[in-house]
């Protein structure tokens, strides 16, 4: 039998784990920022390594920086399902915290565990098997084929541990613990940033280099993960699998968020696949490393709001727990304020400084043809962050309330509807160009990020009709 909840009560009784469920249950604001900020460090570092891996590879030449341009949409695949049961047990945790259901919670945490272990290896076995056709299909040939393929493959290698990471992000998200997420993705990644020259260039592994970092990282993290799951006494949860009983309701209630994020993800990945596409048909490799390279750009801008997500699903998957819809539709308008000041000002930095940014990706002779190219690209991309927030954050709250096949609706328009919709027309139509691909994802984002508002605030009016006495926050 699991731990009863006096047991559990007792021992979350230390000073870290007492703040962190105050924290996710008190005030949304002060969770918001509070939970937010760690966030958005650990999504910047994150985000950090893999530029500084594009970056490493770009000195190698435009062929390099192409073949991972290539792979980069296909793993997005394995990142898609880390994020779905990252998301999923972030959510399901703050539910039955919310609810004060701590013997649910503690069971939800083990069953994300099992999951990802049974999901990574099967995503591990059948990327292997499919990467190659999956890279001749986005374009890759010759040299850059053979280039991604090695490079795909080592990364496919190290998926359990990636996925068994992400399970312990979300546990330690979903009890309001964002610290030591960020902590463990920091170190991790910091290791990755400085063992890439010497993969790359010191070891003469060239993009090979590259793949074997990440790998060796992501080991680095699973190990300080386990100990703060299983071994840690600052913990609010007890994850020690002495009395596991299964039960498929806590799955389920993992999958009602994690599969809709995880195919939102893949519908990303679809969508980049496909723009890949129209950039290659636009610029040939040319216009592939100048995409890879800006978009990874973006991915870098989007952090920040990315990070705001994070915190507005678990606070508002508490406060669906606990019935207070008032605080459910606070959280979201106090959350896209913010998200919409850090979108403007890094729009603005990035549209100034668009130049510098580029030359990140050119500064050797032999990618120094795509200059100009990123920094035009750079110029006109970054109109995307500003529109992001109403469609991601409400997103988030989406997820937090257990409606996550809304997220994936609003997602699957955004990408796959509005921006492949929007580049067709620029490039396929009306021969815009490599520009018309920017244009498009841009249009593409607003257009959906205006629907997915307003299907979020038509959504709390239901839940103010479902719950009709909402405790006030």
């Amino acid at each position: 039998m699991i731990e009863s909840d006096e047991v559990i009560e007792e021992k979350s009784t230390s000073l870290g784990a007492n703040k962190n469920i105050q924290l996710l249950l008190g005030d949304y604001k002060k969770a918001i920022v509070r939970l937010s900020i760690p966030n958005m460090i650990a999504m910047f570092v994150q985000t950090l390594y893999n530029l500084v891996d594009a970056v490493w590879v770009a000195g190698l030449g435009p062929t390099d920086l192409a073949a991972m341009g290539f792979f980069f949409p296909i793993n997005m695949i394995v990142i898609a399902i880390a994020t779905g049961i990252t998301v999923g047990t972030s959510s399901a945790i703050a539910r039955k915290i919310g609810a004060k259901d701590y013997v649910g919670a503690n069971s939800v945490a083990e069953h994300s565990i099992i999951l990802a272990l049974i999901t990574s290896v099967a995503t591990a076995i059948l990327g292997i098997l499919l990467l190659k056709p999956a890279l001749i299909g986005v374009g890759a040939s010759g040299e850059s084929l053979a280039k991604a393929y090695n490079y795909g493959f080592i990364i496919y290698l190290f998926a359990p541990a990636l996925m068994l990471n992400n399970a312990a992000i979300g546990i330690l998200r979903g009890e309001g613990d964002s610290k030591r997420a960020m902590y463990v993705v920091t170190l991790s990644s910091l290791l990755n940033v400085g063992l890439d020259p010497l993969f790359i260039y010191g070891f003469k592994l060239g993009i090979e280099g590259a793949a074997w970092a990440t790998g060796l990282s992501i080991i680095c993290g699973t190990i300080i993960y386990a100990y703060i799951i299983f071994k840690s006494k600052k913990t609010f949860l007890k994850v020690n699998f002495k009395v596991f009983k299964y039960n498929g309701k806590y799955l389920e209630d993992i999958a009602v968020v994690g599969f809709p994020t995880a195919l939102g993800q893949i519908t990303m990945s679809a969508a980049i696949y496909i723009l890949n596409i129209f950039a290659s048909k636009a610029g040939g490799d040319a216009g592939v490393a100048t995409f890879t390279s800006a978009w990874r750009m973006i991915n870098l801008g989007t952090l920040t709001i990315t990070g705001i997500s994070s915190a507005v699903t678990p606070v508002t998957g508490a406060a669906y727990g606990a019935k207070d819809i008032r605080k459910i539709e606070n959280t979201l308008n106090y959350s896209i304020k913010f998200g919409e000041a850090v979108g403007l000002t890094v729009m603005s930095l990035m549209f100034l400084f668009s130049k510098q940014l580029a030359f990140l990706f050119a500064y050797t002779e032999a990618s120094s043809v795509l200059l100009d190219n990123i920094s035009k690209a750079l110029k006109t991309l970054c109109l995307f962050l500003p529109g992001t927030p109403l469609g991601m954050l409400t997103s988030g709250m989406f997820q937090g309330i257990g409606q996550g096949f809304k997220s994936l609706i609003t997602t699957i328009l955004r990408t796959i509807v509005f921006q492949v919709f929007w580049t067709w027309l620029f490039v396929g139509v009306l021969n815009v160009g490599l520009s018309g691909v920017w244009w498009g994802i841009v249009v593409g984002n607003a257009s959906a990020s205006v629907i997915t508002y307003t299907w979020g605030q038509l959504t709390i009016k239901g839940l103010y009709k479902a719950f009709p006495n909402p405790k006030s926050n």
